[in-house]
């Protein structure tokens, strides 16, 4: 279902926007946007995703799930992209919840999802899966360089972009077809395979306020962060949680 209609632009603002006008125009459910270079990229929390152009794989995908299924698409997509990158690249990637792909070592970023969507009481009528791979080193500024890196930088060697695209829509599309049949736990049962930090890293994060520390757990059905704490398991279902050990 994913990638039955692919249309490729030069340049676009971003390509969640533009998938997101797809979907509230009624397009159907599979469509994808890539783009060689967004100027309005964002991640989770409104963060800017650079998208300079020759440099990354930007593309948005637009999906119509049943409510019960909304709440794992990222951790789903995380699984998928790991996936592909592994089988594309042969790079061994891992994921930090919720929404990284981060180098072998765990420690610098290659990849981000943002899942946005609109829903119509309690029905969800469309979501839009965007993601962004660095593959080149141009792909993000040079100021971050200590926590970001690129496929290129980690292989030695240069990447074929649209192979890492081809294995990326196959594999979303398997996933996707997981959480629509039922098959959830096993999505988060790969999600914790591909995730050597979801259990035993040394995490921070930011509560009413307050910054809290624990210790990784795992995640629960619900797709939620669990942390170790003095005061007993506490539960992540958004916010930002900083890696004082991810792994």
């Amino acid at each position: 279902m994913i990638g039955r209609q692919i249309v490729y632009e030069t340049e676009v603002g971003s390509t969640n926007d533009l998938v997101a006008a797809r979907g509230a125009r009624g397009e159907a459910e599979g469509f994808v946007l890539v783009a060689d270079s967004q100027t309005a990229g964002r991640g989770r929390r409104g963060r800017t995703w650079y998208s300079p152009p020759g440099s990354g794989l930007y593309a948005s995908v637009l999906l119509k799930p049943p409510a019960e299924v909304v709440g794992l698409l990222t951790l789903a997509a995380a699984v998928a992209l790991c996936e592909a990158v592994r089988e594309s690249t042969a790079l061994a990637v891992e994921i930090k919840w919720p929404n990284d792909l981060l180098a072998p070592g765990g420690r610098r970023k290659l990849a981000g999802i943002l899942v946005e969507g609109s829903a119509s009481g309690s029905r969800v009528e469309y979501a839009v899966l965007g993601f962004g791979i660095n593959v080149g080193p141009s792909a993000y500024p040079p100021e971050i360089r200590d926590r970001a890196t690129s496929l290129e930088e980690e292989l030695g060697r240069p990447v074929d972009a649209s192979s890492v695209l081809s294995h990326s829509l196959a594999a979303l599309d398997r996933r996707y077809d997981d959480l629509l049949d039922g098959r959830a736990a096993a999505v988060l049962a790969r999600w914790l395979e591909l995730s050597p930090g979801a259990r035993g890293a040394r995490v921070t994060w930011a509560a009413n306020g307050v910054v809290r520390e624990g210790v990784t757990a795992g995640i629960d059905a619900q797709g939620a962060l669990l942390v170790r704490t003095p005061a007993g398991v506490e539960r992540i279902v958004s916010g930002e949680v900083t890696t004082c050990s991810w792994r």
